[in-house]
């Protein structure tokens, strides 16, 4: 069956995704030899923003400009979707951050086979939100997964797998940049390699685990946690649901955003008074937390842009002495963003 995928028209694709870590292979399928992008499908446009103005994803954007016919259906669950879907004549689907599952009549529709570009070294970080789970979790090092999909959530066998560095300073933003980039420059070569059986699915082996799609209390910052993990958080937590945290107001607390922020002390007990107390370092706000101490870089009150935290220190709106995050503000709802997958 292979053998037959492969005309002299090339392999014929539907790609599936929506955000830009899937744009690069899109492009790099697009654009090599061999391979016919017949079909994109995206997630509808959808109103997103403080203005709630109507956005197109950022491959439904590409495909526009790569000229590639795009379809956009609500849910992959209906007749008419597969009807569509299996007229495209696809041997292969290609499927990258696509934000919907695959059921059993989807997965046979394409001649070949559905291959899935997931950010993570598989089995780790299966799910919704590898990347800002692999920053959040401190790890050093992540990558990208090429495998066969089957029903299951990200549990199919891998054909290649390519790593990538956690810089000290990458946010989910950044890595996913860099993860996207290292989908494209696998992607194509593997996957002619997968088609002509030189390179041949295996099944997933070692720790596995399930992350789950990120919501607004994924950023509440817990000071009585050390300040090296919530730097982390504030890295895994942009450029959404975004870190925050609460300060004291006129009647009820207000929620300031953290974008950016450096531990300090790291090896030393908290520092003076409780997590979540404010000092002042070197005209910088400080926040002690459970193990070293966390200095607020860049912040942000409603209303306002983002402020330097030494700017906001002088302004008063962070006040040294004070006690910020207190649990009381805290949501309820805080799960856990990766869970252990056993059996």
């Amino acid at each position: 069956m292979r053998e037959g995928a492969e005309r002299e028209r090339g392999t014929r694709v539907v790609y599936f995704g929506t955000p830009a870590f899937a744009v690069p292979a899109l492009r790099a399928l697009a654009g090599r030899d061999g391979f016919d992008v017949v079909l994109t499908v995206s997630r509808p446009d959808r109103p997103a923003g403080r203005g709630q103005r109507v956005q197109t994803s950022e491959v439904a954007a590409a495909a526009s400009q790569l000229g590639i016919p795009l379809f956009q259906p609500e849910s992959l669950r209906t007749a008419a979707t597969r009807d569509r879907l299996a007229a495209a004549g696809a041997d292969l689907f290609v499927v990258a951050a696509y934000g919907q599952i695959f059921g059993p009549k989807v997965l046979a529709l394409p001649r070949v086979a559905c291959l899935n570009v997931h950010a993570s070294l598989l089995p780790k970080y299966r799910g919704a939100s590898p990347i800002a789970a692999a920053i959040a979790a401190g790890d050093t090092r992540t990558g990208v997964s090429l495998m066969v999909m089957d029903e299951g959530l990200d549990t199919g066998d891998v054909i290649e797998t390519v790593s990538v560095p956690i810089t000290p300073d990458a946010t989910t933003a950044s890595l996913s940049e860099d993860l996207g980039d290292a989908a494209a420059g696998m992607v194509t070569d593997t996957t002619r390699r997968f088609l002509t059986g030189e390179l041949v699915p295996v099944p997933q082996r070692g720790a596995a685990s399930l992350t789950r799609p990120l919501v607004k209390a994924d950023g509440w910052l817990d000071w009585s946690r050390p300040a090296t993990d919530l730097s982390c958080q504030v890295r895994a937590m942009w450029p959404w649901p975004r870190a925050w945290t609460t300060v004291a107001g006129a009647g009820t607390p207000v929620v300031m955003q953290v974008h950016a922020t450096t531990a300090v002390l790291t090896g030393a007990p908290g520092g003076p008074g409780a997590p979540g107390t404010v000092v002042s370092i070197d005209d910088a706000p400080v926040v002690v937390t459970a193990r070293g101490l966390l200095r607020l870089d860049v912040v942000q009150f409603p209303g306002d842009g983002p402020k330097p935290g030494r700017a906001m220190l002088r302004a008063g709106r962070i006040g040294p002495g004070s006690l910020i995050g207190a649990e009381e503000d805290g949501p309820a709802d805080r799960l856990a963003l990766v869970v252990p997958v056993t059996g």
